[in-house]
């Protein structure tokens, strides 16, 4: 059984869940709109400030979707109401960010900087302190296309082991390994 779906999704003031006979959900707020096809296994009923789904069969791909589609529909309804914000931090030696509208501009490491032209939905911005790592802050009200997002720019240095040079989540833990130890004779 999904506990998952069976949790009710509240919805907060200022949004606005409608769902068409084709099974779209499409979601409104102050900070966008985003849509979801769901499977028609499933079915939504929106009612009284609460989102319900309910799946037809017990089948085990059903029950997975039924949680499934209620994680991504309150993602929705949060990321509408509230936004996201990953931030991400760019490790070593002459590593820099800077952005001009949604066009960010990275050095790092490489002989050429690298320029990654960002979607109209995700909002940038750079900082850069002497003495700390640059941090590059991605907002947005989509919670795949940010995460979409800030992986490919991670794919682009990832950290490696030995002294943890690369770009990485701000907070995240790196597993070093030890170099190479002198030979004993």
């Amino acid at each position: 059984m999904s506990r998952v779906g069976l949790a009710p999704v509240s919805i907060p003031e200022g949004v606005e869940v409608n769902v068409n006979d084709q099974n779209v959900v499409t979601v409104k707020g102050n900070l966008g709109e985003l849509q979801e096809t769901i499977d028609p296994a499933i079915s939504v009923e929106v009612n009284e400030g609460e989102v319900n789904l309910k799946r037809h069969t017990e089948q085990k791909d059903h029950k997975a979707k039924h949680g499934l589609y209620r994680a991504l529909i309150n993602n929705m309804v949060e990321g509408v109401s509230k936004g996201y914000e990953k931030k991400l931090e760019l490790v070593g030696v002459g590593f820099r960010a800077s952005n001009q509208g949604q066009r960010l501009e990275m050095s790092l490491g490489f002989s050429h900087p690298i320029v990654f032209e960002l979607p109209a939905e995700v909002k940038v911005a750079t900082q850069s302190e002497r003495g700390q790592n640059p941090i590059i802050t991605l907002n947005s009200h989509d919670k795949q296309l940010i995460g979409q997002v800030a992986a490919k720019i991670k794919s682009l240095r990832k950290p490696e082991p030995y002294k943890g040079k690369g770009v990485r989540f701000v907070g995240e833990y790196i597993r070093r390994k030890a170099g190479k130890s002198a030979a004993k004779a």
